[in-house]
């Protein structure tokens, strides 16, 4: 329960979403877009927030879909990790969204409340980085499409009154070899010390990671150092250590040392699939 008053309104089209918000707004009321709820309902408890006014997005069909579309697989802003998980429709991303928090949660939390919620890690943005997603952000001014990269840096940067309308992922990423590891201090479903998580492409890796920086992020100069095999493993692993964008994190829940090193044992790890999937590839 949320022991504050707020306006509370369902809207069942993006257009009335977009207008509820702005109406609230114009009349001073701090307004908070509802997908799953489970962040600001959890921050409404404790009092870090205190919302004055909520527009649900989940009557809104759009926010909802999940379907194969013009070569692309469109998931809703709206849409829970636990259907995009149960789905398959892009594997990497449902081992990545299988992994956080527990099942319960999982069924609260939407696909866009992970990638535009404060808790830093946002791990189901790593998939969609290195798949080349696009999003539909609804906003005022209309819909607009663009490339994931170019709206996340660390986190999404919405323009007022924007919210996720849909995610578009090119299908061919849901068949490419993946690997996924996520390494938490305590419980698997507990925040990730690291997560990491890699399509092999061609015989090339991309590569992308939560939790080692304090936002989560995909180097490309990271990448073309560990293809190039002109580079020992060690030698690679060392400049993947020396290309992170900022030290590692060092906080109660891990400290920087443990991070480094978990860091150095995961990205190895994904050298050596891409070391299998080229014997794979050689041997077809």
């Amino acid at each position: 329960m949320i022991p504050v008053n707020f306006a509370y309104c369902r809207p069942g089209t993006p257009e009335e979403a977009v207008q509820a918000y702005e109406g609230y707004e114009k009349a001073g009321k701090k307004t908070w877009y509802y997908g799953g709820g489970s962040e600001i309902i959890s921050m409404a408890r404790v009092g870090s927030i205190t919302p004055e006014a909520v527009v649900d997005l989940k009557e809104i069909p759009a926010c909802c879909e999940l379907k194969e579309e013009g070569g692309h697989i469109n998931m809703g802003g709206a849409l829970s990790l636990r259907a995009i998980a149960d789905s398959q429709c892009f594997p990497l991303l449902g081992k990545a969204v299988g992994r956080i928090a527990d099942h319960t949660n999982q069924c609260r939390i939407t696909l866009g409340g992970n990638l535009c919620g404060t808790i830093i890690y946002r791990e189901a943005v790593l998939p969609l980085l290195l798949a080349e997603a696009q999003v539909s952000l609804q906003g005022p001014s209309g819909v607009r499409r663009l490339p994931l990269q170019e709206v996340f840096d660390g986190r999404m940067q919405l323009l007022p009154g924007e919210f996720i309308l849909k995610v578009h992922v090119p299908k061919r990423y849901a068949s490419m070899p993946y690997f996924h590891v996520k390494k938490a201090p305590t419980e698997k479903i507990d925040y990730p010390a690291v997560s990491l998580a890699a399509i092999i492409e061609k015989g090339r890796l991309r590569i992308a990671f939560a939790g080692i920086c304090t936002y989560p992020f995909r180097s490309k100069e990271m990448e073309e150092a560990l293809n190039d095999t002109g580079m020992t493993i060690e030698q690679r692993l060392n400049k993947a250590v020396e290309l992170l964008p900022e030290e590692p994190a060092d906080d109660a829940h891990c400290s920087r040392g443990y991070r480094q090193l978990l860091f150095e044992n995961m990205v190895g790890q994904a050298l050596m699939e891409l070391s299998k999937a080229s014997e794979a590839g050689a041997g077809a």
